[in-house]
C-alpha cells in the first residue's frame, strides 16, 4: 500500500471521490480566520456539518450500541456546538465520499483539537464505502470545549494497495453505505 499526495487527490476528486472539493488549504474565510481544510500535502482535511448529537443523561438512557436508545442525546444546530465536559457529541462531514474500490481511508483528529483535549475518532472508510462520514469528538477535559462547524476538524489519508481486495464495503451490503448526514448506530 502506498499513501496518496495531493495531486492523486485532486485527480479521484475530479472523478467525483470527494464532494463538495476544495482543491487548496483554506486558512481563511469571509469571516476571518478559520481552522483549516480542504486539500493538504498527503491528505484531505474535512469541514464539519452543523449538526451535532450531544451525549447528555437527561433521561438516564444507558448507551447500548445493540439497542441504541435516542434519548441518550440532545440535537444542536449552529455554527458551534459546546461539548460538556468528560463528554461526547456526533457530527458528521460536509463532504460526501465515494472511496474506490482499491483504497482504504484513515482519519485522524486535526492538531489543533488535539491540543485542546478534543479526540476524532472515525473508523476506517473501507474501499467502496460511500456516504458522509459520521465523526465522533470525545471532550476529554473537565472544561466545555467547543467545535466549529464548516471548519476542518480532521485529515483523511488514502493509502492504494497494489491490488483489489477480494470483498468490497459495497460487495457485503455494508449496514452504514450510502450514510446521510449523522448516522446512529445500527445493531
Amino acid at each position: 500500500m502506498t499513501i496518496k499526495s495531493d495531486r492523486w487527490i485532486r485527480a479521484m476528486a475530479a472523478k467525483g471521490m470527494i464532494e463538495p472539493f476544495e482543491p487548496h488549504q483554506v486558512r481563511e474565510n469571509e469571516g476571518g480566520k478559520v481552522i483549516s481544510y480542504g486539500t493538504s500535502s498527503y491528505g484531505y482535511d474535512v469541514r464539519c456539518a452543523p449538526q451535532f448529537k450531544v451525549f447528555t443523561n437527561i433521561y438516564s438512557a444507558t448507551v447500548d450500541p445493540k439497542a441504541f436508545d435516542e434519548r441518550s442525546f440532545v440535537d444542536v444546530e449552529g455554527p458551534v456546538c459546546t461539548i460538556p465536559p468528560n463528554s461526547f457529541a456526533l457530527a458528521s462531514t460536509i463532504e460526501y465520499f465515494r472511496i474506490p474500490e482499491d483504497v482504504l481511508t484513515i482519519c485522524l483528529g486535526k492538531s489543533t483539537y488535539a491540543r485542546c483535549g478534543i479526540i476524532v475518532n472515525v473508523t476506517p472508510l473501507e474501499p467502496e464505502w460511500e456516504g458522509h462520514v459520521t465523526l465522533e469528538f470525545s471532550n476529554t477535559t473537565n472544561l466545555p470545549a467547543k467545535i466549529y462547524a464548516n471548519e476542518g476538524v480532521a485529515q483523511m489519508l488514502f493509502f492504494q494497495s497494489d491490488e483489489r481486495c477480494e470483498t468490497t464495503y459495497k460487495d457485503r451490503d455494508g449496514k452504514y453505505q450510502g450514510q446521510q448526514g449523522v448516522t446512529l448506530p445500527k445493531p
